[in-house]
């Protein structure tokens, strides 16, 4: 099972620097031989030493975050044995050293015994730990304390941010992503955590793929969850409803992504009538009773925004089965994301995004045709990408569009016919 790791490195024995560029070069050499890992830095910090003899001079102080399948007690193993090699000698508490590598968390493990404890015991209370922390994952939970890393900072400072700053926009916001695991859903999940929103990762059966999900929305700084749901089915939408609401105990963002693929894999060679019934209930039906169930408690609680999921020739039409059925099932999308807007104002805005040719999983493997197509037929001359959709999508869902409800909106390269 692959977790994520966190791990500070301190040197406050000349040359620093240079001890801190050893470990920083060997740590990831030392857990991660292979390269198979994402790893992730925070600045360097400097700060006063805390406890140890008088006369020591400052620390250099870093953080690094990195997914692994090595068990905890390994890493520390090799941890203490790359602080060996880099010169340190463990001889008066809290004295000078060349080199201090300290596990601090580790998923959500909880442990103790004599060689290893994590989380590490006082790392709460250590500013040198908690801000180069925050600054690659401000959302991780402490799994003892039940606190953000940047709510432990806070207390620590005595300073919390109370307007977030453009880059981070959705600060503190909470969202569900249906259909979250794969394609457009994913990179929307991706872009609101990066905008500082806690993200609930949503899919069908994949939990690997939904905990992937929800491990790269952590490292975007953003606490995440993952609630699987099968959306045909309106007793598991219900569900999905109450279990989403609970976690956070409200939600400020609702993004019906999840759609049924009817055009890859066994669904392609389905009758036209089964795959009518497949979007019927997964487009529209679950899309409509998740954001009326979730837009009535978020009415009731002040505020909320919804985004429904379209398509940009449902108003227009395309020729063929396929055409057939997304105008006809999108089109009701687009429709009752109109009407729920009305019913739902002024404390929610419901919008309806409606993209264009995606070059989703279908669109990798589309034949040349295809390809000579969406460059005949859109302005831009090429193929949209998931992340297309998902910084447009942050947009609409975002304080910047406060005025914008009951609209649908094109990600489509331009295309008008």
């Amino acid at each position: 099972m692959t977790v994520t790791a966190y791990v500070s490195i301190g040197s406050n024995v000349e040359p620093r620097r240079q001890y801190m560029h050893d470990a920083a070069t060997l740590l990831p050499e030392q857990l991660d031989p292979d390269g198979k890992y994402e790893w992730h830095w925070s600045s360097t910090y400097e700060t006063a030493p805390v406890g140890g003899p008088a006369g020591q001079g400052p620390y250099l102080n870093e953080v690094v975050g990195f997914t692994t399948d090595l068990a905890a007690p390994e890493i520390m193993r090799r941890l203490l044995e790359l602080e060996a090699k880099l010169g340190r000698v463990r001889q008066e508490r809290f004295g000078p050293r060349t080199i201090d590598l300290d596990l601090l968390l580790y998923g959500d493990l909880v442990h103790h015994d004599e060689t290893l404890t994590v989380p590490h015991p006082r790392m709460h209370e250590r500013l040198f730990v908690l801000q180069p922390l925050a600054e690659i994952a401000p959302g991780v939970v402490h799994p003892v304390l039940k606190r953000t890393i940047a709510d432990l900072l806070a207390d620590l400072t005595g300073t919390r941010i109370i307007s977030a700053s453009p880059g981070r926009e959705l600060t503190g916001k909470t969202a569900l992503v249906t259909g979250s695991t794969s394609g457009i859903g994913r990179a929307i999940a991706l872009e609101l955590a990066a905008a500082g929103a806690n993200v609930l990762v949503n899919g069908r059966h994949s939990v690997e793929a939904a905990e992937a999900v929800a491990a790269d929305v952590r490292r975007a700084g953003g606490k995440s969850a993952v609630l699987l749901a099968d959306l045909r089915d309106p007793e598991e939408c219900r569900r999905l409803v109450d279990r989403a609401w609970d976690v956070w105990e409200w939600l400020d963002i609702l993004v019906n992504n999840a759609g049924a693929d009817t055009l890859t894999g066994e669904a392609a060679k389905w009758s036209f009538e089964r795959k009518l019934e497949e979007l019927l209930t997964v487009d529209v039906k679950a899309t409509m009773y998740l954001s009326r169930s979730i837009g009535r408690r978020m009415k009731d609680e002040g505020g909320g925004v919804i985004l429904n999921m379209g398509w940009d020739q449902a108003e227009i039409g395309m020729e063929g089965d396929s055409g057939e059925l997304f105008a006809a099932t999108k089109g009701a999308v687009m429709a009752f994301s109109r009407s729920l807007a009305l019913s739902l104002a002024p404390e929610v805005r419901v919008n309806c995004l409606a993209p264009g040719w995606i070059q989703t999983e279908w669109g990798k493997n589309a034949s040349s045709a295809w390809h000579k197509r969406v460059k005949r037929e859109t302005p831009l001359q090429k193929w949209g990408h998931p992340d297309d959709v998902a910084r447009m999508a942050r947009w609409l869902v975002s304080p910047a569009a406060g005025y914008v409800t009951g609209q649908v909106v094109r990600c489509n390269g331009g295309a008008v016919r």
